[in-house]
């Protein structure tokens, strides 16, 4: 059963986390306006063999925002006291989007702490044209604008879904979006628009499994940008999911599972090339 928890600790303040399963640990974290709930699939699968901790992201859910405006490095110094506070050693490391931004930094700056690293959806060296756009987005949310059909068209498509559950996904995203916290989505996605390249130029210095993996049709964290990042690292894999857009792991559950399954019981770190 999966238990939610909200806990005081030195440095990150108020962190609520949704925890189930025993085992390894195995550490999720969501994406700019999610929460940890934006895991479920995944909890629900991954818990019989692991002890998975699903993160709300500062700002996010019923964690408390970060001081000031933080960039990036300062997200990943909040992780790395959560995990201390929580002691629970080398962990195997998700992220989604802006959390695949953290898992990279925490890969990097840590690499005694993570076993393993998946990065879902992730972006890689945007074009100068994307980052242009992408920072005054962030610039608009931070005066706030905050737009919630465009991130939304841009996740799952623009055109009407006949498909009743990505109606359904959609419809729960939104409602994630609507009751965010304005200085906690500012911040991240002001740290996420100016964070691409931050810790891109050490991917190679990844010596854990890495898996990335996005869908076919996602026009931001794009099947070029998880290849590069696979190929980039010395034990990286690519996985692209034919006809999912950004929210994989909610859409394409079933897929995404799988491709973690395998991450997670894969015992060998030989390269393979995208």
């Amino acid at each position: 059963m999966t238990s939610i928890t909200q806990q005081q600790f030195d440095g990150p303040g108020r962190v609520a986390f949704r925890e189930c399963g025993r085992g390894a640990p195995l550490v999720l974290l969501h994406g700019v306006g999610m929460q940890s709930a934006a895991w479920a699939p995944q909890i629900a699968a991954l818990s019989c063999d692991h002890r998975v901790l699903a993160l709300d992201l500062p700002g996010h859910g019923g964690s408390a925002p970060l001081p000031g405006r933080p960039q990036l490095p300062d997200y990943v110094d909040w992780l790395h006291g959560v995990l201390e506070g929580l002691g629970l050693g080398p962990v195997c490391l998700v992220g989604h989007s802006m959390g695949a931004m953290i898992a990279t930094g925490y890969a990097v700056t840590h690499p005694r702490h993570v076993r393993r690293v998946a990065l879902l959806n992730g972006v890689y060296q945007r074009d100068p044209q994307a980052r242009r756009a992408v920072i005054a987005r962030a610039e608009e949310i931070r005066a706030g604008a905050v737009d919630l059909e465009t991130p939304l068209d841009r996740w799952f498509g623009q055109d009407p879904d006949t498909d009743t559950d990505t109606e359904t996904v959609r419809a729960q995203v939104r409602g994630w979006l609507a009751a965010m916290d304005p200085k906690g989505y500012a911040d991240a996605y002001g740290a996420f628009a100016a964070g691409d390249g931050i810790y891109a130029p050490k991917m190679g210095e990844i010596a854990a499994p890495l898996l990335t993996l996005t869908g076919a049709l996602d026009p931001n964290s794009t099947p070029a940008m998880a290849r590069d990042m696979a190929r980039a690292a010395p034990h990286g894999r690519a996985v692209v999911l034919d006809g999912a857009r950004h929210m994989a792991n909610l859409t394409a559950p079933e897929e995404v599972n799988a491709a973690l399954t395998a991450w997670l019981r894969d015992g060998t770190a030989e390269r393979r090339r995208a």
